[in-house]
């Protein structure tokens, strides 16, 4: 079985990011709404399969530009939500 959310982003291009974590915490989907679609979607390729710890090892703290935030980070933001869920 797995989990799903649906994270309303703060801070960054994309509104809305859907996520699918796997009983053993993999990344099953993951698709964002809004944002820079190309890269978004590389993304998202790049990490299904992974596990949801090392996503957020990886991709935590990225900023976009002069913002706090960026598109990555949330993610890891979404992950974060979706492993306590």
């Amino acid at each position: 079985m797995s989990r799903r959310i649906t994270y309303q982003t703060h801070g960054t291009c994309s509104k809305l990011i859907e996520v699918e974590i796997g009983d053993d915490g993999t990344v099953q989907d993951v698709a964002f709404v809004g944002g820079c679609h190309g890269n978004l979607q590389g993304i998202s390729a790049l990490i299904k399969g992974m596990k949801a710890e090392e996503v957020i090892s990886r991709v935590e703290g990225i900023r976009c530009g002069n913002k706090l935030t960026s598109c990555p980070d949330q993610l890891a933001c979404a992950l974060k939500t979706a492993l306590q869920e």
